[in-house]
């Protein structure tokens, strides 16, 4: 195969990744680490540093336009912040020293958890409660547009949320995936923000937890051009599209697909590092 014909195909491949991310909320990178590791053989760490960077491309483009509909939480996702930037640091250091069937088995592992969160259904479980006292000192309670009008929400255990962001952003940084479910799985269930602001924070969040294990990767090498041009590219164009269907797609369905999708990438990946198959 040729390098032009190679290229094309992962910018195929990303394009799909996107789009499949962007309608289910989970973002590229949950794709596109198996997708290259699996289907074109590229070194896994090499895949997980053109993840990190399709991430930091696609939350900025999404974070601008949720920041802009007043749907982002900006206090919270700063304070937040900290936490997985701290934990991408320490997932990027584990990273490089891990062998890479390990990183495999924990990579599917992580799919098999979204498979499931993907395929169940969401409730809102808003913060009804007295907020915590230090969203109150914090001034993270806030409001989120409604078609009636704005509407005021709480934020409950703020350190419950903060323990979690930890744990996504070694995800992130061992990965090379926004861990967008643990975050919103976090802001969701834990301190019971409305889904909406969860989603779009969550968003907001994702770049900089990928930025910080990036530069890691880059320093070392595992950010290869003439691979993370394509893939960028790719996953922009694809989330840009998942966007535009996003409102007529039927999303449970879609879900449901897409959960099936990262099941099979999920025992693929276990089976291939268990075996040592991605092994260089």
């Amino acid at each position: 195969m040729s390098i032009l014909v190679f290229t094309i195909l992962i910018w195929l491949g990303s394009i799909a990744a996107g789009f499949l991310g962007s309608l289910t909320g989970l973002g590229g990178g949950i794709v596109i680490v198996p997708l290259l590791t699996i289907v074109f053989g590229v070194d896994i760490r090499y895949a997980i540093g053109a993840s990190l960077v399709s991430v930091i491309a696609t939350s900025s483009g999404a974070a601008a336009a949720y920041v802009k509909e007043g749907f982002s939480n900006i206090r919270i996702g700063m304070f937040l912040e900290i936490a997985t930037t701290v934990g991408a640091l320490v997932g990027a250091f584990l990273a490089l020293r891990l062998p890479t069937p390990i990183i495999a088995v924990i990579f599917g592992l992580v799919l098999l958890h979204s498979a499931y969160v993907s395929s169940r259904p969401r409730n809102e479980n808003l913060c009804l409660d007295r907020p915590d006292p230090l969203a109150t000192i914090l001034k993270m309670n806030g409001t989120y547009p409604t078609p009636e009008g704005l509407e005021a929400y709480n934020v409950c255990s703020v350190p419950s949320g903060f323990s979690f962001m930890f744990i996504a952003g070694i995800a992130s940084g061992l990965l090379g995936i926004g861990s967008g479910t643990v975050k919103v799985l976090a802001m969701d269930q834990a301190m019971r923000l409305p889904f909406k602001v969860s989603t779009a924070t969550s968003n907001f969040m994702i770049g900089v937890t990928a930025a910080a294990s990036a530069g890691i990767y880059l320093n070392k090498g595992y950010i290869d051009p003439g691979l993370t041009m394509p893939v960028m590219l790719g996953v922009l164009l694809g989330s840009s599209l998942g966007a535009r269907h996003l409102f007529g797609a039927e999303t449970k369905k879609l879900r449901a697909i897409f959960g099936v999708v990262i099941f099979i990438l999920a025992i693929e990946m276990i089976y291939s590092g268990l075996k040592g198959g991605l092994l260089k």
